[in-house]
């Protein structure tokens, strides 16, 4: 088997250099940072005030967008695989344009839907006073903005796939829509909603464009893993690729955990 794999790369010179070169240009940024970890230093760096500030921040706000990707993708995902209606491709294509939009956009767009000038954002100030920009509550809604899109996207592509029988036989045997839906849809889906929500959360905790351009840059309150890398590579770099680290060591996890729902068995 192997050798027959050897032969198939030697007829293939042109594709094979290609894939090489492709993989080589992936490959170097990243050795290249890894090379730069200045691994004795790397607990003082991780440990300072601010790398910790930015990393709680970061887990709390990425973890509140994921749940919040769920709680608003489940529903809306459903609609989308189940129900035929007039306008369906263009809604899809409205919850999917955050994954292509650039990310400053985004934050613009949540600047005029929700800052205080806005009549939506004016509104909740004035009545309720809750202000968003400026705020931890804003680095969940700007993370969850970007984020939800690759729930919706993967959570859908299950419930389209999935075995339309098993719901069919439970509604035969008596069981009502709500039942039907948690005791059989969702066990169904359920490792593809459990990446669909590994991936929300990986998009969250590396979101910068929107979170900095929507709830500004402000140390220990809005200042995340993304933002912190920001600031110390201009003062200090070698802190900013230790935390660049941190970023990258959660990517590549995510990456290997996905591996059979995205990629397939090996």
């Amino acid at each position: 088997m192997r050798t027959r794999a050897l032969r198939d790369v030697a007829r293939r010179p042109l594709s094979t250099a290609g894939a090489v070169v492709a993989v080589v240009f992936i490959a170097v940024p990243l050795v290249a940072l890894v090379s730069r970890v200045q691994w004795t230093e790397l607990p003082r760096h991780l440990g300072s005030t601010e790398a910790l500030d930015a990393i709680r921040l970061s887990l709390v706000t990425s973890l509140s967008a994921a749940a919040l990707s769920v709680l608003l993708g489940l529903p809306l995902a459903w609609l989308l695989a189940r129900v035929s209606f007039p306008g369906r491709a263009l809604l899809r294509a409205v919850v999917l344009l955050p994954m292509v939009l650039p990310p400053v956009v985004g934050g613009v767009a949540l600047l005029g839907a929700f800052s205080r000038n806005s009549t939506l954002g004016g509104w909740l100030h004035d009545t309720f006073g809750v202000q968003l920009t400026f705020s931890p509550a804003g680095v969940v809604l700007a993370q969850t903005f970007v984020a939800l899109p690759f729930f919706v996207i993967t959570a859908e592509a299950a419930l389209r796939s999935m075995d339309h029988r098993l719901e069919e036989a439970a509604a035969t045997l008596g069981a009502n829509p709500s039942m039907v839906f948690r005791r059989v849809t969702v066990p169904a889906v359920m490792p593809s909603l459990v990446a669909g929500t590994v991936l929300a959360w990986a998009r969250a905790l590396g979101e910068f464009g929107a979170t900095i351009t929507f709830a500004g840059n402000i140390a220990g309150r809005t200042r995340t893993l993304p933002l912190a890398v920001y600031v110390e590579l201009e003062s200090r770099p070698e802190v900013a690729v230790s935390l660049s680290l941190v970023l990258l060591t959660v990517s590549m996890l995510v990456i290997v955990s996905l591996r059979e729902n995205w990629l397939g068995p090996r």
